[in-house]
């Protein structure tokens, strides 16, 4: 074994190097081992394997500055930098993080999880370097599925304008998470073709110094071309071909399925179900459905994705039924907001959908290309939940306190899929404003049956059950969590407590919130994000004028980092018996 005895990448340096492709093939056995027990980003680190254990052959982290994008292709850089065992050894699977952490190593350089920041963090150091008349190298990676993002752009334009030592590896698999997309692509496949001679190169074209390494699984050429760079003393792109899922024959023949996975049975690579038999509804499948058939009986229904087309379950088969109406404009989230904009202003209805986690990076966009010129499109929003990923790098539940103050935009919370699915063919009948939806995580479908209210022109919030003394008003997914806080009170206190469902995220139903507060003692917020900035408190501050108690419920601002859902919620207060608590001894009938 030598993936046992690798401590530090000076283990690495070493071995003879014809031990070299022993280490890699270990590493692989590994990764896929550890993957198929917890789950993880299996594609993209089989495929780069030869690439990371090159680099830390030739350079010297921590000294030298390797940095990754994204980062889901650093699991042999964790193996190789102390953490081997966390691949090794099963009781300690779960013992780093599938992303780059540098409260867990001094290698890892940077916390990330989102595309294309590599170019421009390793030119900022390299220009830190040179103000501090240091010497040391510094290296970035990045994948071609990543050039798409105008961050990447941005880099590599002003790296090309930069004199000092700089060395960018593209790590040009062919794929993103599902095909590439855009015009940089085929000049990327015309390099592939002619081994880097073609006469039409877009890093030469900006000024670039550009190397080509067609065999980027084969560890001992990759050594030897990153030999020659060393102590460089200008930009130098060093453009790599790999195979993502290299070494795995599933992972191969499917790249865009196997990405990122849970658990499988890694002899027949069948994957394990995560759903169970209490899991809700699927909602890509709906919304691909739903989208679909709307495509069918109109042709101005367009729907976006940012290189995700899984979360609205746009498979290979059904992007080909759509033809035209399903764009993929590649990992670019601000293009992808910009762009829905002017489909919307031009008549057409566009339904871009987007993991809140990546929404975030279209800010701007949102406010003043959507927002700004109040135009209809239609954003579906995904993962946005404490139940969602639980990376630091990929939270997902600071979508309300982010567009919860978007002036003209109607954000709408959802409680179950019949809801949902009346919400968006609301959305795309209407050209009023543009929308936003939340689409519920898979959590359990409410006990209550919900009113049927297809309408959603003005804030109304819904009364689900009447009560007196408390309301408890549960925003989208978390009214459940609302129908369960009820009954615990009911059967501690015997109150029956008011049940509302609000629908709306971003305006208030301000008559119906007077009432309310006319006719209760204490009106109770559930929402399923950040509490700091959130819905809750809006409600609160319109309440306080009419004195009337408050208590807002949500998760406290931070950055937890593979948190068990539960746990998060229980330290915010969130647990039903707390929060019944909490409410008996403010309306104090407990002390």
């Amino acid at each position: 074994m030598y993936l046992s005895r690798i401590a530090s990448p000076d283990d690495v340096k070493v071995l003879d190097r014809c031990e070299l492709p022993l280490l890699c093939s270990e590493i692989r056995e590994a990764i896929i081992a550890s993957s198929a027990a917890v789950g993880g980003h299996v594609g993209p680190n089989l495929g780069s394997i030869e690439l990371t254990v090159a680099l830390h052959r030739v350079f010297n982290s921590p000294h030298d500055k390797i940095i990754f994008d994204v980062s889901h292709q650093t699991y042999a850089h964790k193996a190789l930098t102390g953490r081997a065992r966390a691949y090794l050894d099963p009781a300690h699977y779960n013992e780093v993080s599938g992303f780059s952490n540098p409260t867990e190593s001094e290698h890892d350089l940077f916390a990330m999880g989102h595309t294309s920041t590599s170019i421009g963090l390793a030119l900022g150091m390299a220009c830190a370097r040179d103000l501090a008349h240091d010497t040391y190298d510094v290296v970035a990676i990045i994948g071609d599925g990543s050039l798409s993002c105008g961050l990447a752009f941005e880099g590599l334009d002003n790296a090309a304008d930069y004199t000092g030592g700089l060395i960018i590896i593209v790590n040009d698999n062919e794929q993103s998470i599902a095909e590439n997309h855009g015009g940089l692509y085929r000049n990327l496949a015309e390099l592939r073709a002619s081994r880097g001679t073609a006469p039409n190169n877009l890093f030469r074209a900006l000024g670039l110094d550009y190397r080509y390494v067609g065999e980027g699984n084969d560890v001992l050429a990759l050594v030897d071309a990153f030999e020659k760079l060393r102590g460089c003393d200008h930009p130098v792109m060093v453009h790599v071909h790999t195979r993502k899922g290299m070494g795995f024959a599933p992972a191969e023949r499917d790249p865009e399925g196997w990405h990122h996975v849970g658990p499988f049975d890694r002899e027949t690579g069948q994957k394990l179900s995560s759903r169970t038999a209490s899991a809700g509804p699927d909602y890509a499948e709906l919304t691909a459905a739903a989208l679909i058939s709307r495509m069918q009986d109109d042709e101005n229904v367009i729907a976006i994705t940012a290189a995700t087309p899984y979360i609205m379950g746009f498979t290979p088969q059904r992007r080909a039924q759509a033809g035209r109406q399903f764009v993929d404009v590649g990992i670019a989230e601000e293009h992808a907001v910009t762009f829905a904009a002017a489909l919307a202003r031009a008549g057409a209805k566009p339904v871009l959908g987007i993991y809140g986690t990546f929404l975030q990076r279209a800010y701007d966009q949102l406010w003043h290309d959507v927002c700004l010129n109040g135009t209809p499109a239609t954003i579906l929003v995904f993962g946005a939940s404490v139940f969602g990923t639980t990376d630091q790098t990929h939270l997902g539940y600071f979508d309300i306190s982010m567009l919860g103050n978007m002036p003209g935009l109607r954000y709408l919370a959802p409680t179950g899929p019949e809801e949902y699915l009346a919400m968006l063919a609301w959305s795309l009948d209407q050209r009023d404003c543009p929308v936003a939806i939340r689409v519920p995580v898979a959590l359990p479908y409410p006990a209550a049956a919900l009113p049927t209210d297809a309408a959603f022109d003005a804030p109304a919030y819904q009364t689900v059950r009447t009560g007196s003394r408390i309301a408890i008003l549960a925003l989208g997914d978390f009214f459940v969590l609302g129908e369960q806080l009820a009954a615990a009170i009911e059967q501690r206190a015997g109150i029956v407590p008011t049940l509302v469902n609000p629908r709306f995220v971003t305006e208030l139903d301000k008559p119906y919130l007077t009432e309310l507060a006319r006719t209760h003692d204490l009106i109770i917020t559930l929402e399923d994000g950040v509490l700091e900035g959130g819905w809750g408190e809006k409600i609160a501050r319109y309440l306080s004028p009419l004195g009337t108690h408050v208590r807002c419920h949500g998760v406290h601002i931070g950055f937890p980092d593979r948190y068990v859902p539960q746990e998060l919620l229980a330290e915010s207060g969130m647990t039903v018996d707390a929060m019944a608590e909490d409410a008996l001894r403010l309306l104090g009938t407990i002390e």
